[in-house]
């Protein structure tokens, strides 16, 4: 079987996008993640409330996505893990704010959303590609005969974790440890490799 690693984008591969623009904006409230936040929906919606009445759009959040980069060590962890296996990234951002950054990773595969905004550059809707994408892409790789390891760090990554051949968390919040303590924890680029080997290797 041809084997296919599953990849969650923020908070794996590259920082927090909402957290880092919170920071620069000083606008506590849009810490706010999945990490705490399990219903995506009610997160968007609360953002881009926010958004509305400081009179921000996305310009100014890509201004920040802009001088972002790869966490430490995510690219050489990407490239040498897409020598051995089929990789995709399957994320609940959007295109819109993901390009700078996937070209700073070599243009991995992304499967994610898309954001509507008015002439002014301002948010005015998201679309998701489709409901629970994340979990929906496993089981249709599955469905093709693909052996499926999947890793991410929040709750809008336990439905694909759960439904791959093998799942495992990557620096989670100590919420999601709790509620999900059937998958293995790692906490570094090192440890996270040698959990996808054993992983493929007990789906074999």
């Amino acid at each position: 079987m041809v084997r296919i690693v599953c990849l969650d984008l923020e908070g794996v591969l590259v920082p927090e996008i909402w957290i880092e623009f919170a920071e620069r904006t000083g606008i506590a409230e849009l810490r706010r993640t999945t990490r705490d936040e399990p219903d995506y929906d009610v997160l968007m919606k609360y953002r881009l409330d926010i958004l509305a009445r400081h009179g921000l759009g996305l310009p100014d959040i890509q201004k920040v996505i802009a001088d972002m980069g790869p966490l430490p060590g995510a690219r050489a962890f990407l490239d040498d893990l897409r020598e051995a296996y089929q990789v995709v990234i399957l994320s609940d951002t959007f295109y819109e704010f993901a390009h700078p950054l996937m070209r700073q990773l070599a243009w991995p595969t992304l499967f994610c959303h898309g954001l509507e905004t008015n002439a002014e550059g301002v948010i005015v809707n998201y679309h998701l590609r489709m409901a629970d994408q994340k979990r929906e892409a496993v089981m249709r790789f599955r469905e093709l005969n693909f052996t499926v390891v999947a890793a991410g760090d929040s709750y809008n990554d336990t439905a694909m974790v759960g439904a791959a051949h093998g799942g495992i968390l990557f620096c989670p919040p100590e919420n999601v440890v709790r509620e999900f303590p059937q998958y293995p924890v790692t906490h570094d680029y090192a440890a996270l490799r040698v959990e996808i080997n054993r992983a493929f290797t007990h789906s074999a």
